[in-house]
């Protein structure tokens, strides 16, 4: 089950990380957006792991009680699965089918676009527009992962007492989000090759978009765990009471000379040979803008060493930095955690018919 389809009526973004369920719940007036709930639960330690769940049960646990920390009602829900889990194509069909004939179509020709047998996989589709094959063309855009990945997603979803209605591929969901944050933010200014550093715990994900639309993505294995490992082995705490003193602060005054700079340099020197391979292989040879993501982006002035050292106008995302927020909602912690809300933003801007 995927559906790359846009969907109306309330619906939770729901991202599912390696160390965290991610919950949000917007609403739109006009063209204004508005945080009605959002919650972020820690998951219990590798119950998800290399963007895969390990166990459904502990992570279905945690969506319950995300769900009951943000008061919503809301049952529906839009859940990702990683790009790396996924197989996208972009193929060519004769303009004027239904949704049914296409789909027909699609299962007969699949299994020359898919490396897997059938009925192993879940996929779906969605035209995109004219084809440059003549005008009785359109391109489709063809997604397709092992049904396993799905399932488990899902089950965890609806153990946690919420409806999957929406399973999309988490670059797609940072590309809405990235498309309302420039429409918000960087009007004025050249869009046309947008890079975005997603640091999460374990993993960074660097990927570039050109005209909005993604066209290069790497994964490296680096991420905040090394700075909680890096203050446990330190200061000799438990990895959790390093993560707690890593977000709430209270460490010894050396911390930030000899532990934080230096990580905050490591992440530096990470973006930057990311880029430089995407140089490599691209005709692009200028970013117009670097976002960072990830939990790590809310490090004071990581983004201003960033931009120092690489060159490259750098901006920590704030996907929520037009939009109101109702009473209920902490706004600073909403603030703190703005940059590790890409994915579940643009799950949530799904629920916009």
């Amino acid at each position: 089950m995927f559906s790359l389809k846009k969907k109306s009526a309330p619906i939770l973004g729901i991202d599912i990380s390696a160390t965290a369920i991610k919950l949000l719940e917007l609403s739109r007036s006009g063209s204004k957006y508005r945080v009605e709930s959002y919650a972020v639960e820690a998951l219990p330690p590798n119950s998800v792991s290399e963007k895969t769940i390990n166990d459904i049960e502990l992570v279905g646990e945690a969506v319950a009680r995300a769900v009951k920390k943000a008061g919503t009602k809301t049952k529906n829900a839009a859940v990702s699965v990683a790009g790396s889990s996924v197989i996208t194509k972009v193929i060519s069909m004769p303009s004027g089918l239904s949704d049914d004939e296409m789909e027909s179509q699609i299962q007969v020709e699949a299994d020359q676009y898919i490396p897997f047998p059938l009925e192993e996989v879940a996929m779906d589709f969605e035209v995109i527009g004219d084809s440059g094959e003549g005008a009785d063309r359109v391109d489709v855009l063809l997604a397709a992962s092992r049904s396993e990945n799905v399932d488990n997603v899902v089950a965890a979803i609806e153990l946690g007492g919420l409806t999957a209605k929406v399973v999309d591929i988490e670059a797609f969901a940072i590309e809405n989000t990235i498309d309302m944050i420039a429409q918000d933010s960087l009007t004025g200014t050249s869009t046309e090759a947008i890079g975005v550093a997603d640091v999460g715990s374990a993993i960074t994900t660097f990927s570039v978009m050109e005209n909005l639309k993604t066209i290069y993505s790497r994964e490296e294995s680096f991420g905040g765990s090394q700075l909680t490992e890096e203050i446990q082995r330190r200061y000799g705490l438990s990895f959790e009471e390093a993560g707690l003193a890593k977000r709430q602060g209270g460490l010894p005054d050396n911390y930030e000379p000899e532990v934080l700079e230096p990580f905050k340099e490591n992440m530096s020197s990470q973006i930057g040979r990311a880029l430089q391979f995407f140089y490599a292989s691209s005709q692009i040879s200028e970013l117009d803008h670097l976002m960072l993501a990830g939990g790590c982006a809310s490090i004071p002035g990581v983004a201003e060493l960033i931009e120092s050292k690489l060159g490259v106008h750098t901006m920590v995302a704030n996907p929520f930095a037009n939009m109101a927020v109702a009473s209920k909602i902490p706004a600073q912690s909403l603030t703190n955690d703005a940059p590790a809300m890409m994915i579940a933003c643009g799950l949530a801007l799904r629920g916009d018919g």
